[in-house]
């Protein structure tokens, strides 16, 4: 266990530690579930990491996973009590009933490891990053979604969601100093005013004001880029846990549903593809200047300018 870890951190260690024992044997989770005589409901909400395991629990399955080291078994088996130590804070404002009955599972738990992140590198193709985006912005985007989805996506949460951009926003803005989020964008959506003209200048505006603060380092993929920038979409990647080694968690989402990777491997080569096309960016003072000039130009041809 890393001295300082929350139970969110902690939580994680264990489930990705079981997991990773289970499929090294190899056992499925329902033979887990027969030979410990638990549900195999159990077994998925451990590995999940939507509840914790007790202490007795956890070695019974160790055993059974013939995980025996005495320094791997004695670390889960702190990592376990610490994930089990309630906060004797309010609780996170995305487990309130309001955002709770709208945010998928897996923004949930992005929103949990957000909050402990040391850094997030946010890989753009189509939009401005959730946390980055202005209200109009953020709802221009999401309202689509309402005709489409109908009733389960009404109006109410689209604002529910738009809020909680701003509310992950407000969270990051809080930490300076003890967080860094990298954010590598595609040309193509500082040119997309989506929204129209007036809500676009101002999402860019926003940019240009948050990329004065340490915190945030943005770098732009140009149109003209000699490499090939990766097919697999956008997403991110939070660094979280006091121990580089646990790698990142990956985080994709479509408009229509949020899935979280922690697959190592596959983490890995997202890692790699992110830091290979960083690299291969346009500098941040680059980009900042081509935003200014792109608001420039947007704000020529507004209503307002053209009379």
């Amino acid at each position: 266990m890393a001295e300082g870890d929350s139970p969110v951190i902690a939580r994680r260690r264990v489930r990705l530690a079981l997991r990773e024992a289970r499929e090294a044997v190899p056992l499925t989770q329902a033979q887990v579930a027969e030979a410990m005589e638990w549900s195999l409901s159990k077994v998925i909400r451990i590995e999940s990491g939507d509840v914790t395991i007790s202490i007795n629990d956890l070695r019974g399955v160790l055993s059974l996973l013939d995980v025996s080291d005495r320094a791997i078994v004695d670390s889960l088996v702190a990592d376990a009590r610490v994930s089990r130590i309630r906060p004797k804070v309010q609780p996170a404002w995305w487990m309130s009933p309001r955002f709770d009955d709208v945010l998928a599972d897996a923004l949930r738990q992005l929103l949990e490891y957000e909050s402990e992140a040391t850094a997030i590198r946010s890989f753009n193709l189509l939009f401005v990053p959730g946390p980055l985006q202005t209200p109009a912005y953020g709802a221009a985007l999401t309202n689509p979604w309402v005709e489409e989805l109908g009733d389960e996506f009404s109006q109410t949460r689209v604002q529910v969601l738009v809020e909680a951009r701003q509310r992950r926003r407000e969270a990051l803005l809080a930490r300076p100093g003890s967080f860094k989020y990298f954010i590598l964008i595609d040309q193509s959506v500082l040119m997309r005013p989506i929204g129209g003209i007036e809500v676009f200048a101002d999402q860019l505006r926003l940019i240009v004001e948050l990329s004065s603060q340490a915190m945030f380092q943005i770098r732009m993929l140009p149109f003209d880029l000699s490499i090939a920038i990766a097919n697999n979409g956008s997403f991110d990647l939070l660094t979280v846990g006091a121990d580089a080694r646990e790698g990142d968690v990956l985080y994709r989402e479509n408009g229509v549903y949020d899935q979280l990777v922690e697959n190592r491997a596959e983490v890995a080569r997202h890692r790699d593809r992110f830091e290979q096309l960083w690299s291969a960016a346009d500098s941040e003072s680059d980009t900042i200047t081509f935003i200014k000039k792109r608001m420039e130009a947007l704000e020529k041809n507004s209503p307002e300018a053209r009379g």
